[in-house]
C-alpha cells in the first residue's frame, strides 16, 4: 500500500511543480518586453481612434441637437444644433468681432447680441457655458 500512496503523491507533486516554474518564468518574460523601447515613434494615446457612435446608440449631451432661444439664435442660427457646435460658433463670433478683452483674454466684452445672452456687459470664458445653457432647450 505504501507504493500506491507514493505514486499518488508523486503524480500530485509533478503538476503543481510545473505551474510554479511557469509562474516564475512569466514575470521575467514580462519584464523583458517592458524594457524594450518602441521604435515605431507613435504615441499610444495619440494613435487610438475614438469609436463612432452606433446608429442605435443615444447621442451624448454634447451631440444632442438643442433649440437655441431667439437671443442665441441671432448668433448661432435658428436650427437645432449640438451644444459643442453652439460653443464653437459663439467663439467664432467673439473672435470675428474682437470681443475678448486685450488685457485679459479670459474676459469677454459683450456687444448688443451677447448682452442679451449673457445678461451683463462682461463675462469670463468659464461663465460663458453657464449662460449658453440657459438659452438651449
Amino acid at each position: 500500500m505504501a507504493t500506491k500512496t507514493t505514486k499518488k503523491a508523486e503524480t500530485k507533486a509533478e503538476p503543481e511543480a510545473a505551474p510554479k516554474a511557469a509562474a516564475k518564468a512569466a514575470p521575467k518574460a514580462a519584464k523583458e518586453t517592458k524594457a524594450e523601447p518602441k521604435d515605431d515613434g507613435k504615441d499610444e494615446a495619440k494613435g487610438k481612434k475614438v469609436a463612432a457612435p452606433k446608429s442605435g446608440d443615444k447621442p451624448n449631451a454634447l451631440q444632442k441637437p438643442l433649440q437655441p432661444t431667439p437671443e442665441l439664435s441671432a448668433i448661432v442660427g435658428d436650427k437645432p444644433i449640438p451644444r459643442g457646435e453652439v460653443v464653437s460658433k459663439v467663439w467664432e463670433y467673439i473672435r470675428k468681432h474682437s470681443l475678448q478683452n486685450p488685457e485679459n483674454k479670459r474676459e469677454i466684452l459683450a456687444d448688443d447680441k451677447l448682452k442679451k445672452v449673457f445678461g451683463k456687459d462682461k463675462a469670463t470664458m468659464f461663465e460663458m457655458n453657464k449662460y449658453l445653457a440657459q438659452h438651449l432647450k
